[in-house]
């Protein structure tokens, strides 16, 4: 039998796509522990609600047990026997004190019940708004403090804390595209059809990754024995000008597609026209600045590689893209 991998979040975007991979993933022959096993790994996937037989995932060696991040006692019972934690459950634009129970106090009594069962190896997805709004260019691996904005955030930070604190592995990607996508791609559709015209968001650049490569180095990090301790930014290693994300966006916008185009908005007319939108403003600063974060020890180091760069990676996720917003 290879690692016994314990995977929270395993409905969510991310979480869901390390489910799918984990049993069959290449690296699975690969284990922290001294003993390597050529054998696919055991996976549990930790679940709120108990699954239903159409919810399973993975093959024979997968099982799913309810647990919640709220409850210490189910997370002690879903770490017994598991050799590598994969952490990617948050909770994400909700209220404070469900941000601050899920992200903070839940994070820390998951790593609590890790430590306690002899956990070998942890590895915990985070956020590069952890540091913050920007302007970030080729920022460098330990060269940002901590200086999260929103609740989701400042839980996150303290969350990653403990995972650290543990001799663990965060994984701290900017934005993340493709297929399950709820908030990248629909938030930016959503501002650009709140605008008469395209926006030209200047000259910004941007780190993303798409959701396949994320959840290939979340699986590298909890099996390749070169893993270190520590943080990773983990996106492509080519920033994406958002002049393209802007594109991408535009072209899922139904009411503008094949119509002509007007004089694009900038992005001071943009925040004047949505003054009174909050989350327009959020994506507005978003967009106006550089959020670019330089790391290449991802793909050398956990045995996979970033995937395409943004036009060809978005490209393989259209189909998936447009159907949701034509049907909406």
């Amino acid at each position: 039998m290879g690692p016994r991998m314990l995977i929270t979040g395993a409905t969510g975007f991310i979480g869901g796509r390390v489910a799918a991979m984990a049993s069959s993933f290449p690296g699975s022959s690969s284990t922290p522990s001294p003993a390597s096993s050529a054998e696919p790994a055991y996976v549990r996937l930790l679940a709120r609600r108990p699954p239903t037989p159409s919810g399973e995932r993975g093959g024979p060696e997968t099982e799913t047990v309810q647990g919640d991040l709220r409850d210490p006692d189910s997370l002690r019972r879903a770490c017994a026997g598991i050799d590598v934690l994969v952490h990617c459950a948050s909770a994400i634009g909700v209220d404070p004190e469900l941000a601050r129970a899920v992200n903070d106090e839940g994070t820390r009594a998951l790593v609590d019940a890790a430590v306690d069962a002899g956990v070998t190896r942890i590895v915990a997805l985070s956020t590069a708004s952890v540091h913050g709004r920007g302007p970030f260019r080729a920022a460098a691996p330990g060269t940002l403090p901590l200086a999260p904005v929103s609740a989701t955030s400042r839980t996150r930070a303290a969350g990653e804390r403990y995972v650290l604190d543990a001799g663990g592995t965060v994984l701290r990607p900017h934005l993340v595209y493709g297929t399950g996508d709820r908030q990248l791609m629909p938030g930016l559709v959503r501002l650009l059809a709140a605008l008469p015209a395209p926006l030209d968001g200047g000259t910004s650049l941007h780190s993303l990754i798409d959701v396949d490569s994320l959840a290939r180095a979340l699986l590298g990090a909890a099996l390749s024995p070169r893993t270190r301790p520590g943080p990773y930014y983990v996106d492509h290693p080519e920033p994406v000008p958002v002049t393209d994300l802007l594109a991408a966006a535009e072209g899922l916008l139904t009411r503008r597609r094949g119509a002509p185009r007007g004089p694009a908005v900038d992005i001071p007319t943009a925040r004047a026209l949505l003054a009174g939108v909050p989350f327009a403003q959020h994506h507005l600063d978003m967009l106006a600045t550089d959020h670019w974060f330089a790391d290449d020890r991802p793909w050398r180091e956990l045995g996979c590689d970033p995937g395409p760069g943004f036009t060809e990676g978005f490209a393989r996720h259209a189909p998936w893209y447009r159907t949701r917003f034509d049907a909406s």
